[in-house]
Order: structure tokens, then C-alpha cells, then sequence
């Protein structure tokens, strides 16, 4: 009996000696340092990939792949001060009829049946020709600022004997042979001329807005010899 008592003491203390000793902890993975955040990158290949876009933009609307930005609205009267007023309602009087397509533009086909019409008919590299002299934009068609190119382009004597635009320009009915400053026969005379025109423009602008006040008041008139009338037969 003694011997099973002091058997069970070494046991008890053999346990409680295993629990006091420090257990190892197990193994954990070495913990990696986050990367510093990396700083975005200049970009260094903005302006020239900019300018490879444009390039490219460039060479798609000459090649006829790709359609170009709108131009900005500008006024005739203002930009064209070298043709009257008269002149200027004129040609685009003549735009429009030969517009056909009502969209702002006169194309391929449609000047083909503008030069038909005008009795010089042109062959189709003769009017991709004449696109092509005063087409600014590279979009393949006259803009209304682009067909009052031409007629500036005549008056001013710019245009070659054989090209087309000055076979446009004398068929039309729009004379401007006589009245560009640019055909003037010298510097001051030129001078001159415009200062003339200036004046002719104004004298158009002022005539225009008194016939409206003609128009307003005949109108009121008209208005008050009605009502006039209608008490008469009320009365």
C-alpha cells in the first residue's frame, strides 16, 4: 500500500512538472514588409502620343476615313466685306439651290450638277480638283464660307485660266469682277474702294431697317383704320 501512495505522488509530480516546462509555439511565417506605394509614373508620352493622334487624325480625313470636327459659325458679312451685301445673299441664294442634299454642304455630285447646269461640265478628277483648291477643312465638300472662296479667289484674279472655280465663278449670275477690292488697280485705289464699301454696307443695313418701320407702321395703320371701321358698324 505504501509503495502504490508513493507511486502515485512521482506520477502526480512527473505531470505536474511536463505542465510547468514551456511549450514551444509553433512555427509562423516570416512576415513580409509591405512595398512603399509606388508613385504613378509621369507622363512623359502625353504630348507625343497627342500629337501621333492628330497626325493620324489628319491622315484618316485626307485619305477620307474619317469625317472632321465642325467648323466654328462665322458671319459672311463680316469676314467678306469686300462683296455687298446684295452679292453675298446672292451666292447663297445659289448654295442653297444647288445643295440639294439641304445639309450645309454642296459635294462631289452635287457641284457636278451645279457645272451641268452652268454649261461647264467637268470630269470627276476635274471636280475633286476643284474641291480640293479651296477646301480648308479636308472634308471632301464645300462649306458656304468655302464657296464664297471662290468668288473672292476671282476678283482678286487668283484663279488659273483653266481651273474649273473660275469657270464657276463667270457662269454664274453673280458678278464680281468689277466690285472686289482686290482687282483695284493699285494700293490706294484699293484703299479707297473698301472704304466705299464699308460705307455701301452700312447704307444697305440702315435701308433695310427702315423699310421694316415702313412695314410696322403701315401695319399699325392698317390696324387702327380696321378697328376705326369695326366701331362704326358697332356703334
Amino acid at each position: 500500500m505504501a509503495s502504490d501512495e508513493l507511486a502515485r505522488k512521482l506520477q502526480s509530480r512527473l505531470v505536474a512538472a511536463q505542465e510547468a516546462e514551456p511549450r514551444p509555439e509553433p512555427e509562423r511565417s516570416p512576415v513580409r514588409p509591405k512595398p512603399p506605394p509606388q508613385e504613378p509614373e509621369e507622363a512623359c508620352g502625353d504630348s507625343s502620343s497627342e500629337l501621333s493622334a492628330k497626325l493620324t487624325r489628319r491622315l484618316d480625313i485626307n485619305e477620307g476615313n474619317a469625317a472632321p470636327r465642325p467648323t466654328r459659325v462665322f458671319n459672311p458679312y463680316t469676314e467678306f466685306k469686300e462683296f455687298s451685301r446684295k452679292q453675298i445673299k446672292d451666292m447663297e441664294t445659289m448654295f442653297k439651290r444647288y445643295d440639294t442634299g439641304k445639309d450645309g454642304f454642296i459635294d462631289l455630285m452635287e457641284l457636278k450638277l451645279m457645272m451641268e447646269k452652268l454649261g461647264a461640265p467637268q470630269t470627276h478628277l476635274g471636280l475633286k480638283n476643284m474641291i480640293k483648291e479651296v477646301d480648308e477643312d479636308f472634308d471632301g465638300k464645300l462649306s458656304f464660307r468655302e464657296f464664297l472662296l471662290i468668288f473672292r479667289r476671282a476678283a482678286a484674279g487668283e484663279l488659273q485660266e483653266e481651273s474649273g472655280l473660275l469657270a464657276l465663278a463667270r457662269l454664274s449670275e453673280i458678278n464680281v469682277s468689277t466690285e472686289g477690292v482686290m482687282g483695284a488697280k493699285d494700293f490706294f485705289e484699293a484703299k479707297m474702294q473698301a472704304a466705299s464699301q464699308g460705307s455701301k454696307f452700312e447704307a444697305e443695313i440702315r435701308e433695310e431697317k427702315e423699310e421694316r418701320k415702313r412695314q410696322e407702321v403701315e401695319k399699325k395703320q392698317r390696324q387702327a383704320a380696321f378697328k376705326q371701321l369695326q366701331s362704326t358698324f358697332c356703334s
